[in-house]
């Protein structure tokens, strides 16, 4: 399956000046994900001006405040309808009983385009792009649905995670890192089996012997919380990592990095994380300085773009899929830890980057979804 790039799906639609993403997501009231339609003076956002085009999101139960996913695919849809001058309605799921509830009642109220935000929602999509063939749904993080009115936004993220494993092996002061995921989904495992395998590269390289615990690529098996909330469990998850001696860790599933995030701090160590989706020593100031880099997907933009080429009637179901080649994928910079890297390592993964893009260095992922 071939991915067009972001310069593929822009349109030469002026964009207005953008908000910060956290401004913008607790300044816009959103509906808590349940069965009622939203209500039009609090899920609505975007501009005053005359657009009759109403785009549409529904989030999974990890919420638009989850400094992940979700936040960024309603950052995009959000930004992308105050420039076109519409109005956003956004709905966000307590939980997955509320899906095609949601999707239904968002159905009814005009939708023009609806994207749903991650892999759960893929069945209740089918259905409901079955049921409104006259409606436009984009489905972020999966890509199971065939349809003229569904387009599928994927994201290889596995090469983004193969670079920040090579950065997490080489970081390491304890010689194990360790990741761990919500639930065992191929949007989910397709980051641990990047960042074990970049850490394998790592030790080929480097004839070292860093351990990863956590997640065995070539089982299939390791460390899920069973969800996307943070909590207990996540928490728990996280110190199992810890007292396996991981001193660098990535959680993959939106929020539960944050209970990872408090497992550290309780143990008062130099244990850091590596953010998944967005760059999260932006996204969290409150845990920014955790943060050694972040696994990046280009959701935001890759939103925004489907949803104004939506806007101008320009809708297409072909495929969009990020990679490291289009900038749909890659790595945060170091941040706080810049000085405290290797100072080769910078031009090493430089190097690995255009090796995977050139195809030199081969990164395969069970979990892809674009094999």
């Amino acid at each position: 399956m071939s991915g067009s790039t972001l310069e593929d799906i822009l349109t030469t639609t002026a964009r207005k000046a953008v908000f910060s993403g956290l401004a913008l997501a607790s300044s816009v009231a959103i509906l808590a994900g349940c069965a009622s339609a939203p209500e039009s003076d609090g899920d609505a956002a975007g501009g005053s001006g005359g657009s009759d085009f109403v785009p549409c999101m529904v989030s999974d139960a990890g919420g638009f405040d989850d400094k992940s996913f979700n936040q960024l695919g309603y950052e995009g849809l959000t930004e992308a309808a105050e420039a076109e001058g519409a109005e956003a309605k956004t709905v966000e799921s307590a939980d997955e009983t509320v899906y095609d509830a949601n999707l239904s009642n968002l159905a009814g109220q005009g939708c023009n385009l609806i994207v749903t935000v991650g892999f759960a929602l893929a069945d209740a999509t089918k259905a409901a792009a079955e049921s409104n063939p006259e409606i436009d749904y984009a489905t972020i993080d999966d890509a199971s649905i065939t349809a003229d009115n569904v387009k599928p936004i994927t994201f290889n993220t596995s090469e983004a995670a193969f670079l920040a494993g090579y950065a997490a092996a080489s970081y390491s002061k304890t010689g194990t890192v360790g990741t761990f995921g919500g639930q065992q989904f191929p949007t989910v495992t397709i980051f641990m089996d990047g960042f074990a395998d970049g850490v394998e590269y790592y030790n080929e390289q480097k004839s070292a012997d860093v351990k990863v615990v956590g997640w065995d690529v070539a089982s299939q098996t390791g460390t899920f919380t069973g969800g996307f909330e943070a909590g207990t469990v996540a928490k728990q998850s996280a110190q199992t990592l810890i007292d396996q001696g991981a001193d660098v860790i990535l959680p993959v599933g939106g929020p539960i990095y944050q209970s990872a995030a408090a497992a550290i701090r309780d143990a008062d160590s130099d244990i850091v994380l590596i953010g998944a989706d967005s760059d999260t020593y932006e996204t969290d100031a409150d845990n920014k300085d955790l943060f050694l880099t972040s696994v990046l997907k280009g959701i935001k933009q890759a939103t925004d773009d489907v949803t104004t080429q939506a806007s101008s009637g320009d809708f297409s179901n072909e495929p969009y899929v990020g990679t490291l080649e289009n900038d749909g994928v890659g790595i945060a910079p170091f941040h706080d830890y810049e000085d405290k890297v290797d100072a080769g390592l910078s031009d090493e993964l430089d190097t690995i980057k255009a090796g995977i893009i050139d195809g030199s260095i081969p990164v395969e992922s069970p979990s892809s979804l674009t094999n």
